[in-house]
C-alpha cells in the first residue's frame, strides 16, 4: 500500500474530510473523530487524516494521561493483546481496532506501539514513525519507545532526526550512556550528510595524491582561507570516516569547524572529543563556548526574523518564548560547568552572568565575588556586580563595585565607556546630577556617538 494525500481522496471520502475540517473550526471535536474514523476506513494511508484524528482525540480527552502500563508488555485492560494478534494476522484490519482505543487515550503507549507494527508490516514508515512520534509527543520520558524511534530514524538513514530524538532523551535521563553515544554519532553523521559527506567517499575524489594526508596533519590552521578551511576539512572528513574515534582528526575537525563560524558542528566535533579524551577539561570548555555560539546565533537568526515579521504574532511569541528558555538553558548549563571545575574564576562569572540574567541577583553576588580572583576578567566582573548591586537597589555598593572596576583602566576603551556609562546611570538614580555628567562627559571627549551621551552632555549645557 501507498500514502495518499488529500488530492488522492475519492470526492465522498474528500467531502467527509472537509465537514471534520469545519468541525474542528468550530470545536466540535467529538463530531470530527467520528467523520475522520469513517474518511480512515475508506483511506487508511491518508497521513493528515490520521493526524487530525489523533489532534482532535487530544482536544477531546484533555491530553496525554498518566502513564500506568510498562511499554513493551501488555497488562491488559484495553484489549492490546487482542490487538497484537489482529496485526500479525491482518494489519489493515487493526487500523479500526487501534483507532477505537486511542480515541479514547490518543498517547496510549502499547497501542501506539501496535500501530508502529502494523504500519511497519503495511511498509509505511512515515505513518510508523507518526504512531511512535505521538507516544514522544505525549510521553518523551518514557525510555523505550523513545529508543525504539530513534532506531528506527537511524534505519531510515535520518540521523539528524535521531539526533533530535537522542537530546529528548537526556532531557529525561541526562545519563543514559546509549542516547548520549547516539546523540553525538547522529549529529556528526546529520553533519556530514548536509555537507555531502558519504562515509563511502570516493577518496579519489578529495585527495589529488597520496602525500596530502601526510600534509594535511603538517598543515599549519592559522592564516588559511576559507577555500582553504573548506578543503582541509573535507579531507578531514574522509579521515574521520575511516575511523571515528581518532582523536586527533576529531579535535582538528572541531578546530575548523569552529574557525568556520560553524557553530554547531563544532560543538558536535568538541563534545565527540571530550568523550574520547577521558576527561580533557579543555575540550569540555570549547564544547560549552561552542554550544553557546550556537544558541547564540539561533537567537539572532530568530531576533531577525521577528523584526523583518513585526505583525507576525506566531514569530513574535517564538521569540518570546526562546529568550525564557534560553536563560533557563544557560543557567543550567553554567551550574554544570561550576560543578565540574569549581575553581574557575572564569566559569564563575558565566554562571553569575547567568544567575543576573535571569533575574535572580542575590545567587549572582557570590559567583562573581569568586570570580574577582581573575585579574583578566577583574573589569567585567565589577562592572557586572555593579549591575547587580544597582538592580538589587544598593546604590552605594553598586558605585563602589564601578569605581573599583575604573581604578586599572587607563586607555578609554569598550569595556571603559560601558563602565563609566554604567556609573553616570547609578550617579542619576542616586540624584547626583554633577557626578552623573562627568562620567558622561569622559566618554563624550572621546566618542561622540557612544550611545546617547552627546544628547546627555550638550543638554545639561542647554544645547
Amino acid at each position: 500500500m501507498s500514502e495518499i494525500t488529500e488530492a488522492d481522496l475519492a470526492p465522498n471520502v474528500k467531502a467527509l474530510y472537509l465537514k471534520a475540517r469545519s468541525a474542528v473550526q468550530t470545536q466540535n471535536y467529538g463530531y470530527a473523530i467520528k467523520l475522520l474514523q469513517s474518511v480512515l476506513k475508506d483511506a487508511p494511508t491518508f497521513l493528515d487524516g490520521r493526524k487530525a484524528l489523533r489532534n482532535c482525540a487530544s482536544l477531546h480527552t484533555g491530553g496525554p494521561k498518566k502513564s500506568s502500563k510498562v511499554f513493551g508488555f501488555k497488562t491488559g485492560g484495553v484489549g492490546t493483546m487482542k490487538i497484537a494478534g489482529q496485526v500479525k494476522k491482518d494489519p489493515v484490519a487493526a487500523l479500526v481496532m487501534i483507532e477505537d482505543e486511542l480515541e479514547k487515550d490518543p498517547y496510549n503507549l502499547d497501542v501506539n506501539d501496535q500501530l508502529f507494527e502494523a504500519f511497519s508490516a503495511m511498509g509505511l514508515p512515515d505513518h510508523a514513525a507518526f504512531a511512535l512520534e505521538t507516544i514522544r509527543k505525549g510521553h518523551p520520558e518514557e525510555l523505550k519507545p523513545m529508543h525504539k524511534l530513534a532506531e528506527f530514524y537511524i534505519h531510515r538513514e535520518d540521523p539528524a532526526k535521531a539526533a533530535e530524538v537522542y537530546r529528548d532523551i537526556l532531557k529525561h535521563h541526562p545519563t543514559d550512556s546509549v542516547a548520549i553515544k547516539g546523540e553525538k554519532d547522529c549529529t556528526a553523521r546529520a553533519s556530514m550528510q548536509k555537507g555531502g559527506w558519504s562515509e563511502n567517499a570516493n577518496m579519489a575524489d578529495l585527495q589529488r595524491n597520496k602525500g596530502e594526508a601526510a600534509e594535511l596533519d603538517a598543515a599549519g590552521r592559522s592564516g588559511l582561507t576559507r577555500d582553504q578551511l573548506e578543503d582541509r576539512r573535507d579531507r578531514l572528513i574522509l579521515k574521520y570516516n575511516e575511523d571515528p574515534n581518532q582523536l586527533p582528526v576529531v579535535k582538528d575537525l572541531a578546530g575548523i569547524f569552529e574557525q568556520l563560524e560553524d557553530w554547531a558542528n563544532s560543538h558536535t566535533f568538541y563534545s565527540w572529543g571530550y568523550s574520547l579524551s577521558n576527561g580533557d577539561v579543555a575540550l569540555q570548555t570549547k564544547s560549552g563556548q561552542m554550544k553557546d555560539k550556537m544558541e547564540e546565533q539561533q537567537l539572532k537568526d530568530l531576533e531577525a526574523r521577528a523584526a523583518s515579521n513585526p505583525d507576525d504574532p506566531e514569530v513574535q511569541a517564538m521569540l518570546a518564548e526562546r529568550k525564557v528558555l534560553r536563560i533557563a538553558e544557560a543557567l543550567e548549563e553554567a551550574k554544570k560547568r561550576v560543578d565540574v571545575n569549581p575553581t574557575d574564576p572564569t566559569l564563575r562569572y558565566q554562571l553569575g552572568q547567568a544567575y543576573y540574567d535571569a533575574g535572580d541577583y542575590s545567587n549572582a553576588i557570590p559567583h562573581l565575588q569568586q570570580a574577582k580572583r581573575n585579574p583578566h576578567i577583574q573589569s567585567k566582573v565589577l562592572l557586572l556586580l555593579g549591575r547587580t548591586f544597582k538592580a538589587k537597589g544598593m546604590l552605594d555598593m553598586s558605585l563602589r563595585q564601578l569605581t573599583d572596576a575604573l581604578g586599572d583602566l587607563i586607555a578609554m576603551d569598550n569595556v571603559k565607556k560601558e563602565i563609566l556609562f554604567e556609573k553616570g546611570l547609578v550617579h542619576e538614580e542616586m540624584g547626583d546630577k554633577p557626578g552623573a555628567l562627568e562620567a558622561f562627559k569622559q566618554i563624550y571627549e572621546v566618542d561622540y556617538g557612544y550611545r546617547d551621551v552627546a544628547h546627555r552632555v550638550e543638554s545639561s549645557y542647554g544645547g
